[in-house]
């Protein structure tokens, strides 16, 4: 494990070569990120490749081979290397590509790039995947930045005291995350209605994690209603915004997801899967989210 370093006038970001992980993001000299206390949950912002969520006991198969990913896939567990950082240190690129032991759990040559880079208050996160083998690729990818609710030396008290906060009226619904962690769509709930705000509760998250769709302009933010402290997360090349908070955690985690966890039902081939990536070889998909502290 080693730790690289960029800032930025007041806005710092520090991010560790264990699976290119953001593991500090500060403004003013405030901590934002959550701190991977283990007592709640031991990772502040990993990244999620080749899949996104859980497939339960629905076997893994593709063109290539058979698959055997784990939850959220291997990426947040290898080590990548520092590739690159700009002389003023503001930016940097981690890569990783693949090797014997990820060929062994998803037979596909790639190459994934991820970049940080900050401007004024905003740190941006790029990802850039390349297939470098001779079969067409599935894949997903997607962030899971965790941030501290409530966010320390402000006076929000606790976690109760954050709203998620819409640029716009809507209605959101979630399908249920059931046994395994496959989706129901068949049991999906509505978690608001014609409204461009939710406050934080510990029932929001009774079935483990909010799974939203079509967020109106592709961004949410997370303010704390005494201090106006917060979040912007800035999502426009994602599909879905995952909300999740471990049990009685003083953080909630905003991700950005390409797609999801497989669905009841969802075929075995990874190809076949609804909101599948599919890159064919030699060819290069880009996509980029945004994180603006305030």
């Amino acid at each position: 494990m080693s730790l690289t370093r960029i800032s930025s006038g007041d806005m710092t970001a520090t991010i560790d070569t264990a699976g290119a992980q953001l593991s500090s993001l500060t403004w003013q000299g405030r901590e934002y990120l959550w701190q991977k206390d283990p007592a709640y949950w031991a990772k502040s912002a990993p990244i999620l490749f080749p899949v996104v969520g859980a497939a339960g006991d629905i076997p893994q198969q593709s063109l290539a081979g058979p698959c055997q990913l784990a939850k959220h896939g291997f990426a947040r567990d290898m080590t990548f290397l520092v590739h690159e950082q700009s002389a003023n240190t503001d930016c940097t690129r981690f890569e990783l590509s693949a090797t014997p032991e990820t060929l062994a759990v998803y037979p596909y040559h790639f190459q994934l790039e991820v970049s940080f880079a900050l401007d004024g208050q905003t740190l941006t996160q790029s990802f850039c995947i390349t297939n470098t083998g001779e079969y067409t690729m599935p894949f997903a990818i997607g962030g899971h930045p965790a941030f501290f609710a409530p966010i320390p030396d402000t006076a929000d008290a606790c976690f109760e005291d954050y709203d998620l906060i819409f640029s716009q009226s809507w209605t959101a619904q979630s399908p249920k995350v059931m046994a395994g962690g496959l989706l129901s769509y068949e049991e999906a709930y509505t978690v608001f209605e014609n409204a461009d705000s939710l406050a934080l509760t510990r029932d929001l998250f009774e079935f483990d994690t909010l799974i939203l769709s079509e967020v109106p302009d592709a961004t949410v933010t997370l303010r704390g209603r005494r201090s106006g402290h917060g979040v912007r997360v800035d999502f426009a090349d994602f599909d879905f915004l995952g909300v999740w908070s471990a049990p009685d955690a003083p953080f909630v985690a905003l991700e950005p997801w390409s797609m999801h966890a497989a669905t009841v039902g969802a075929p075995e081939r990874l190809e076949e899967r609804e909101h599948i990536i599919l890159l064919e070889p030699g060819a290069c998909d880009t996509r980029s989210f945004s994180i603006t502290l305030m």
